[in-house]
């Protein structure tokens, strides 16, 4: 770890955070009810409380600017894992059915509860809480079905994880939509939105159910990144080292995993998030993880941020998904590292 590559580390963090404050700054201002700097920070400061502001601030904006920075943050260290663990540059959690396992759980929850996005989440606590926990028993299913077919001879098949990953959000999505189109029309089409990726409903409640996730499980995958750098070796050199490959592999993706899922339960499956953001943090501090992931989150933090408020004002006073301008930016970036990989 040289002075350079450090200096490299800290600069970029420095800049995304920087970034990511600008963001920040547009997207609490800007929006169907406009407000200058002064007022957010008289009404956050209680200097001069105002009821209009207050409801903007704290019922609507922050929490989405936070929820935006969270779910942002743990897909970028989520896809840095997968990347690195399969080896594979174009590989994203979504890649794994992970998203799409805690997607179905959050539409069969939606229809047989009979609990509208629009009003129910809004006017439930229990909505709002139980809601992220059928996500998370989702993505661990379809987790638990991937590492069922993915294990063979007592090794995890990378190959054949990446393969399985794809039937299984298949499956799962097929599964959403026959739920979806069972649903009154009004559900179906707030379900619709919430599956395309969306944070515009989002809540403190939301942020407190994520936390922990992102808090404990980020911890463990940092303490572990030092270990992906090895991934990228041979599997047999790696042993050689004395790493127990299939165990740290194995606590690497469940943590990845957990983390995608409790994202996807308050936001929806948003997806290339975890391919762009480690690509870029590679460009810009260098292969070592112990910098790669940290730089990752910073980098997901700030383009999910800057999406959510282009998804807020693009096409004002109507909003798109966020998941959905994401996507526009992601596409074409996955169809060129597809041709480069090509190369």
């Amino acid at each position: 770890m040289g002075k350079g590559e450090l200096g490299r580390f800290i600069t970029t963090m420095f800049v995304f955070i920087g970034l990511t404050c600008i963001a920040f700054y547009f997207h609490i201002t800007n929006g169907a009810f406009d407000m200058s700097v002064m007022d957010i920070i008289k009404t956050i400061l209680r200097i001069d409380i105002n009821e209009k502001y207050d409801l903007v601030i704290f019922e609507f904006r922050l929490p989405r600017i936070v929820i935006a920075a969270l779910v942002g943050i743990g897909l970028g260290i989520a896809g840095t894992v997968m990347q690195g663990v399969t080896r594979n540059d174009l590989a994203d959690p979504g890649i794994l059915g992970i998203n799409a396992g805690a997607g179905a759980a959050i539409v069969i929850f939606m229809f047989f509860f009979q609990i509208s996005y629009s009003n129910g989440l809004g006017d439930s606590w229990f909505s709002i809480l139980i809601m992220p926990l059928f996500g998370f028993v989702g993505g661990a299913a379809a987790a638990g079905l991937i590492y069922l077919f993915s294990w063979r001879n007592g090794v995890l098949d990378m190959q054949r994880l990446i393969l399985t990953g794809i039937a299984i959000s298949s499956g799962f999505g097929a599964l959403s939509l026959y739920i979806s189109l069972k649903m009154k029309a009004q559900d179906y089409e707030m379900a619709a939105v919430w599956s395309a990726g969306s944070i515009y409903s989002a809540n403190w409640s939301f942020v407190i159910s994520i936390i922990p996730w992102i808090a404990i499980l980020g911890f463990v995958i940092y303490k572990k990144s030092h270990l992906l750098n090895y991934f990228q070796l041979e599997e047999s050199s790696v042993k050689g080292l004395g790493i127990r490959v299939e165990k740290e592999k194995s606590i690497l993706l469940l943590s990845s995993i957990g983390i995608v899922s409790a994202c996807v339960s308050v936001s929806g499956s948003i997806g290339f998030i975890g391919l762009i953001a480690p690509h870029i943090a590679k460009r810009l501090v260098g292969i070592n993880h112990r910098y790669v992931v940290p730089t990752s989150a910073v980098v997901g933090m700030f383009l999910l941020v800057f999406s959510d408020f282009f998804a807020k004002t693009l096409f004002e006073p109507s909003e798109l998904p966020v998941g959905i301008v994401v996507s526009i930016i992601g596409i074409p970036y996955f169809l060129y590292l597809l041709a480069r990989s090509r190369v």
